[in-house]
């Protein structure tokens, strides 16, 4: 079974920059898109941003021109995230889709990103 290691959340002041990593530990066949989700207390899990295998981008438009993704290989992905808000706190979680027709997905466990005002 392939893991998700994500890493690099932590606390930041408001205005300030973190960059979330995330890992598999082996190869995912048909690997169509790696990206970030957050869920906040209380709210239900949203999309952040993902890139395809293709390299197209898509982000949440909260966080258009602020958060940037990028891949290095063929399974990591990262997450630039700058000037940083208290509303961007939540738990963020690496999810990596694959599959031809049936879609599936692999979840990492997530990382805590705390946003100080």
């Amino acid at each position: 079974q392939v893991r998700l290691v994500e890493s690099g959340g932590g606390l930041v002041q408001s205005g300030g920059s973190l960059r979330l990593s995330c890992a598999a530990s082996g190869s995912i066949p048909r690997l169509n898109a790696m990206g970030w989700y957050r869920q906040a207390p209380g709210k239900q899990r949203e999309l952040v941003a993902k890139i395809t295998s293709g390299g197209s981008t898509n982000y949440a438009d909260s966080v258009k021109g602020r958060f940037t993704i990028s891949r290095d290989n063929a399974f990591a992905v990262y997450l630039q995230m700058n000037n940083l808000k208290p509303e961007d706190a939540a738990v963020y979680y690496c999810v990596a889709e694959y599959g031809a027709g049936i879609r599936y997905s692999h979840w990492g466990q997530g990382t805590q990103v705390t946003v100080s005002s």
